[in-house]
């Protein structure tokens, strides 16, 4: 495997890559990789001749200094994890590489509307965070197609309509979220979690298959999503919220609409944990 952490062999590696024909699927992450950005890994192999896979601690989608601070950094587990994968590539740059100028002098992208709602109204600025570091990677990476997880379902569409609206030429492949056997979707903060907590927090996948059945079986959402709520604060959650919304542009459900998608998020000890589920009414 590759590594690299400047733009200039990156960019020289892709190119003569792309002289030799091959092509390029990107598995962009913040590393402390889990089964579930393997997962990924996989998925890319399927679409592409190279795999890229970029791990870089974005500063600029953190709007709590504490949270960047804590992000677990395992870089060589990491590294160790992603050569056994197979990957052809692996771009580990520093936040001097890719905001040279500083955050406040960086050029950014934001995606109206979709950003502002949900995740991007609990944390002010995260999408647009994600939206430029994606779109600054696409531009050094130029794959072919790249793959992020359906977890965070809101990300991956704002990631599709930034994706449609700069005319980028990049397939972009949502991925089924990874679980473990109790439905805990895989994700680097669980590390935050208890063993107590641990044994709680396969809750939020159950309360949203109830929600969805409830949905689906005729009850009001407002009532279903109610029910949801009432059942996780009975618990050691805090809920931040339940959405229930149309699946393809996450917009207010109509009576006509049949699918669609719950989108949760909850706060367990020092953990919040998002998660969504994809159903048909």
């Amino acid at each position: 495997m590759i590594v690299v952490s400047s733009k200039n062999e990156l960019r020289q590696q892709i190119k003569e890559w792309k002289q030799a024909g091959e092509t390029i699927a990107f598995v962009p992450t913040m590393g402390n990789l889990h089964s579930g950005h393997i997962s990924l890994v996989t998925e890319a192999k399927k679409h592409a001749t190279k795999v890229v896979v970029s791990i870089f601690v974005n500063p600029m989608q953190f709007n709590n200094p504490d949270d960047l601070t804590n992000y677990p950094r395992t870089l060589e587990e990491d590294s160790k994890q992603l050569i056994s994968e197979g990957v052809d590539m692996l771009f580990t740059p520093t936040p001097e590489i890719m905001y040279p100028k500083g955050l406040d002098a960086q050029t950014f992208i934001e995606v109206p509307g979709i950003s502002d709602v949900f995740c991007g109204a609990s944390r002010p600025g995260h999408f647009r965070g994600v939206a430029t570091i994606v779109n600054k990677l696409f531009n050094l990476v130029t794959p072919d197609v790249a793959c992020f997880g359906s977890k965070d379902y809101q990300q991956l569409q704002v990631i599709r309509l930034m994706v449609e609206d700069l005319s980028l030429d990049i397939k972009i492949i949502g991925c089924d979220t990874v679980r473990t056997e109790q439905g805990l979707a895989k994700s680097s903060r669980n590390g935050y979690l208890t063993p107590q907590e641990l044994e709680v927090a396969p809750l939020l996948y159950q309360t949203m298959k109830q929600l969805a059945r409830d949905v689906s079986g005729g009850m009001a959402i407002d009532k279903a999503v109610s029910n949801a709520t009432l059942t996780m604060n009975e618990s050691l959650f805090t809920t931040d919220y339940f959405h229930v919304q149309r699946a393809d542009d996450l917009s207010q459900p109509t009576d006509n609409d049949s699918e669609l998608v719950i989108l949760a998020a909850a706060q367990l000890g020092f953990a919040r944990l998002i998660d969504n589920l994809v159903f048909t009414r």
